[in-house]
C-alpha cells in the first residue's frame, strides 16, 4: 500500500517554487540522505517533525497529532480511534512531550522525546 506520509514527504523535501510538491533530482537525493543509516538522529528527527507538522506552523498541535495518529492507524472506520480514545492518546502524548505546557510540541521538545528513544532511527525508516 501507499505510504500514508507520501504527500508530506514530497512537500517537506520539495524545493519547487510552484508549490506543487514536485521533487527535483537534488531534492530526491536530499531525501535519500535523510533516510540513510548514516544520517544522525538529530537530522532524522528534524525532518520527521516537519513531516508530522501538517499545517507547517512549526509546532505539533492537537490537530497535527490527530492527523498523525490517523495516518499511523489507518483511514478506515474499523482502525480509526473513537473520539475518547483519540483525546486520551493526544493527552498522553502532550503530557509526555509538552515540556513548556503550551498545548503544542515544538521541535526541541520533539527532539528531546526522540533522544530518549534509541529505536527512533530504525522506526523512522520503517514508518516513512
Amino acid at each position: 500500500q501507499a505510504n500514508p506520509f507520501q504527500h508530506r514527504i514530497c512537500h517537506v523535501f520539495s524545493t519547487s517554487e510552484n508549490s506543487d510538491d514536485s521533487m527535483s533530482f537534488e531534492d530526491f537525493l536530499d531525501m535519500l540522505s535523510v533516510f540513510s543509516d548514516s544520517a544522525t538522529s538529530e537530522i532524522k528527527s528534524h525532518y520527521a517533525f516537519r513531516i508530522f507538522d501538517f499545517d507547517d506552523d512549526g509546532t505539533l498541535s492537537r490537530k497535527d497529532l490527530e492527523k498523525l495518529v490517523n495516518c499511523l492507524t489507518g483511514q478506515d472506520e474499523e482502525s480509526r480511534l473513537n473520539t475518547a480514545e483519540m483525546e486520551q492518546l493526544i493527552q498522553n502524548i502532550l503530557e509526555e512531550s509538552d515540556i513548556d505546557k503550551d498545548g503544542t510540541i515544538n521541535l526541541s521538545e520533539f527532539q528531546h522525546v526522540v533522544s530518549r528513544s534509541p529505536d527512533f532511527a530504525s522506526s523512522f525508516k520503517i514508518v516513512l
